[in-house]
C-alpha cells in the first residue's frame, strides 16, 4: 500500500457505545484500506474477557479486521489495560500480529518505540500493582479457565473499580494519571529511541523531550470517545489529528 502508516489507541469499543464501533468500522472500511500498516496500541475494547466471547459487536470488529488484513494491510496490536486477555485465537481469526509492549520499529529512518503507555505512569502505585497481577501469565491462565459468565461478572467489577479509581485520582491528584517525566527520559535512554508513540492517558499531544544534548519526541494518541485520534506518518512526516470524514 502507498498510504501512510497509521496509529490508533484507546477506542474502548463497547456495546453501550455503538456509535464508536460504527466509527471504527467506517475507519477500517475507508482510510485504513490505503494504509501501509495499522498499529493499534491497546484498549481497542473497553473489556475483553477472552477470545471465546460471542458478543455480536466484537464479532463485527473481528470480521472487519480480518477483511483488512486479507486485503493486504498489515495490522499490529499491543495489549492495553482493558484487553490484556486478547490471545492467539483472536490473532488467528483477524490476521492481526500481536506485539510486545515496548516494541521498537524503524520508520522512515527513525527508531520508534511503541507502547500502550501505562508503564510510564509510575506515580500511581495502586494501578501498577494491579497491572503486575493481571499481566502475570499464571493469573491469566486462571482467568481463562473461568466460565464465560464468571469472566463477565469479574470484568464488570474491574471496570467499576477502575472508573472509581480514575474519578478519585482526577479529583485529588490529577497529575498521577499522566506519565512520569523521569520514566519517559529513562525509557528513551534505555531504548535509544528517536520517538515514543503511546496512548493510555487520553491526552493527545506531541512533546519534545530533552535527552542529553539531543531532542526526542513523544507522541500521545487520544481516545476515540472524545477525539477520534489518528497518527498518520509517511515519508514527509507525521500528523496527529482527528478522523477523516
Amino acid at each position: 500500500m502507498s498510504g501512510p502508516t497509521l496509529f490508533i489507541s484507546d477506542l474502548h469499543l463497547d456495546g453501550e457505545r455503538p456509535d464508536i464501533t460504527a466509527q471504527f468500522l467506517q475507519f477500517i472500511a475507508g482510510e485504513a484500506r490505503q494504509a501501509r500498516a495499522l498499529y493499534i496500541l491497546g484498549d481497542l475494547f473497553e473489556a475483553w474477557i477472552g477470545d471465546d466471547d460471542p458478543d455480536t459487536d466484537k464479532q463485527r470488529v473481528i470480521a472487519a479486521l480480518r477483511s483488512l488484513t486479507r486485503g493486504g494491510v498489515p495490522v499490529y496490536f499491543i495489549h492495553g489495560n482493558r484487553d490484556f486477555l486478547i490471545g492467539r485465537r483472536f490473532a488467528r481469526e483477524t490476521g492481526v500480529q500481536l506485539l510486545s509492549d515496548g516494541t521498537s520499529i524503524e520508520l522512515y529512518g527513525k527508531r520508534v518505540l511503541l507502547m500502550h503507555g501505562d508503564t510510564l505512569c509510575i506515580d500511581d502505585p495502586d494501578y501498577q500493582r494491579l497491572r503486575r497481577i493481571v499481566r502475570n501469565p499464571l493469573v491469566q491462565f486462571v482467568l481463562r479457565c473461568l466460565s464465560l459468565k464468571q469472566r463477565q461478572k469479574l470484568a464488570a467489577r474491574m471496570r467499576a473499580g477502575s472508573k472509581a479509581h480514575i474519578e478519585s485520582m482526577d479529583r485529588s491528584k490529577p497529575q498521577i494519571m499522566d506519565v512520569n517525566q523521569g520514566a519517559v527520559v529513562q525509557t528513551f535512554q534505555q531504548q535509544h529511541a528517536d520517538f515514543i508513540v503511546h496512548g493510555h492517558t487520553h491526552r493527545p499531544a506531541v512533546h519534545e523531550v530533552k535527552i542529553g544534548d539531543q531532542v526526542a519526541t513523544r507522541i500521545v494518541l487520544g481516545d476515540w470517545y472524545e477525539q477520534g485520534s489518528v497518527l498518520r506518518w509517511d515519508e514527509k512526516g507525521f500528523e496527529l489529528a482527528g478522523l477523516r470524514r
